[in-house]
């Protein structure tokens, strides 16, 4: 065995492997896997000369049993590593695999569910292990491109559409109070109650406060004001290559106006004066082709594949709980036996 693994439970050394990552994003911290209540964070690192490959997972009890899955915190997350994850041999794939075998018999796992960085070749490493399914398309916009590019690739109406919301006054800023994370949170409420979104989409004002508040990484509240009225709003990431708006909100009086379009090519605006590469708008709801992915779809051509890993370590409890759970076998979902639980599985 030419290789070494184990288990990061502790922010020092979880930290240290993130920045000596080629590429991590928020969705990789420590800080932010803390604010998961699901379950335990856990970095699986593999070690193989010079190289490490390391997985952030939450551990989630399995009701009624003794056993444990995996699965990954809301956004895009997976495997990272110092070097990029497209030049992994085969033999150094196989031997992560049995690797992460022995980790997850250890801690009891069962089955490990990630939803993955469509910017970081994660599918190579991953494609020879099992589980791999496809997860639609995202869209991204190339940060590096000249401006008049980017604009080239807007929808036909909508740079004249932005142009115009630019001339009508709105005030954009950056929020400083407690007051405006309030006034977003109650305007995002609102959102997700008009969207009859699942328990999984909803956050409180707390949330969004340790979001701004967080050392690890760098989040900001962008706010669209019409006189004195927040009408738009967005909690918006930046990472050392890569903005995003991670959740926004529009008050729903203002819907017919649009000022989500404004609020994206800021946006857009901010990465470019960060001097990021990408500016990752992501997918529709649950990776369909949906009015938000055709919204999104307005601002870039631009695609990239969306997958998630679905792997089963030890098939046979898998296969007792799925039908302990009588949920019907043709089920996408996985793990299966929390279909009943849409939050369990983070989309």
């Amino acid at each position: 065995m030419n290789y070494q693994s184990h288990i990061v439970r502790g922010r020092l050394e979880w930290n240290e492997y993130t920045g000596r990552s080629l590429l991590h994003e928020v969705y990789h911290t420590w800080e932010y896997h803390t604010m998961n209540v699901e379950g335990e964070p856990l970095m699986f690192v593999f070690l193989q000369g010079v190289i490490f490959i390391a997985l952030p997972v939450i551990k989630r009890i399995i009701s009624g049993t003794t056993y444990f899955d995996l699965t990954s915190v809301y956004g895009y997350a997976g495997p990272i590593s110092n070097i990029d994850l497209s030049m992994v041999t085969t033999q150094t794939a196989s031997s992560f695999r049995e690797a992460l075998d022995a980790f997850m018999k250890t801690e009891q796992c069962i089955c490990l569910f990630s939803r993955l960085h469509p910017l970081l070749n994660q599918e190579h490493l991953l494609k020879n292990i099992g589980g791999l399914r496809e997860n639609g398309q995202t869209i991204y916009i190339d940060l590096q491109q000249s401006l008049e590019g980017q604009h080239l690739r807007y929808h036909k109406r909508l740079l004249r559409q932005v142009r115009a919301l630019r001339q009508r006054g709105f005030s954009i800023r950056e929020a400083t109070t407690s007051s405006e994370v309030s006034g977003f949170a109650d305007m995002y409420r609102k959102n997700m109650d008009r969207l009859n979104a699942s328990e999984s989409y909803y956050f409180d004002e707390g949330y969004f406060q340790k979001l701004l508040d967080a050392t690890e990484f760098s989040c900001k509240l962008i706010l669209i004001y019409k006189d004195a009225d927040m009408i738009c709003g967005a909690m918006i990431f930046l990472s050392d290559a890569i903005i995003r708006n991670h959740l926004s909100a529009t008050d729903p009086e203002f819907l017919s106006e649009s000022p989500s379009k404004l609020l994206t090519d800021e946006i857009s605006n901010i990465g470019r004066k960060q001097r990021l590469k990408v500016f990752h708008l992501g997918g529709g709801v649950s990776g369909k082709q949906d009015s938000l992915f055709t919204f999104k779809s307005y601002f870039s051509d631009l695609r990239l594949a969306d997958k998630i890993w679905c792997y089963v370590r030890d098939q046979v409890t898998y296969n007792e709980l799925a039908a302990a759970s009588e949920v019907a076998p043709s089920s996408s979902f996985f793990p299966i036996y929390r279909a009943g639980r849409l939050k369990e599985i983070i989309k």
